[in-house]
């Protein structure tokens, strides 16, 4: 048994609870992930307060990223002990995600956790951050310097909008911030 949080829906509306699961409950995967941390991200609060149809599958352990250990796998790149990192692939939609103690993932969906981070480091960065810092490098790659001008960035007061702006603000460039909110 492990605790989770579920999200379930009935004819009456969605119901939210943390609750024990058994493991025979768990998805399909060949991976079995202890999961250390995860993020609380915007798309998990809509998912939780049925505010957007996020959740795609009934019932549903919320959670779009997830960083952990691996207790169990039938996949060939993964092996008790590894530490993985996931964000993605429907988790947390359509595939049981990172709020609850333990999940059932394809080991195809995740990714080693790099040397020198741990795992609540990498949930402090998590799926806002990662997103954030892919954005600012394909900036870079694409011959984008601080030289050359402001960078706006848009959904400033958003995850990936602040991690934007701090990220680019250290390398050096000017940043306009861009929101929709007063």
């Amino acid at each position: 048994m492990f605790s989770a949080l579920l999200i379930s829906k009935t004819d009456e509306g969605q119901t939210v609870e943390v609750t024990q699961l058994d493991e025979a409950q768990l998805p399909e995967g060949d991976v079995v992930v202890a999961v250390e941390y995860s993020t609380l991200n915007y798309k998990d609060g809509l998912a939780i307060t049925g505010k957007s149809p996020v959740v795609r599958k009934w019932p549903m352990v919320p959670g779009i990223d997830l960083a952990g250990t691996v207790l169990e796998s039938s996949h060939a790149d993964w092996k008790a002990g590894d530490k993985v990192v996931l964000n993605g692939f429907g988790v947390g939609e359509t595939h049981w995600g990172g709020l609850g103690q333990k999940a059932k993932l394809k080991g195809d969906w995740l990714i080693a956790l790099p040397a020198g981070i741990t795992a609540r480091q990498a949930m402090a960065i998590g799926t806002a951050g990662y997103t954030a810092a892919l954005c600012v490098d394909a900036l870079v790659k694409a011959g984008v310097t601080p030289d050359k001008g402001e960078v706006l960035v848009t959904g400033a007061t958003g995850g990936v909008g602040s991690v934007a702006i701090a990220l680019l603000a250290k390398a050096g460039f000017t940043v306009a911030a861009s929101s929709g909110k007063a």
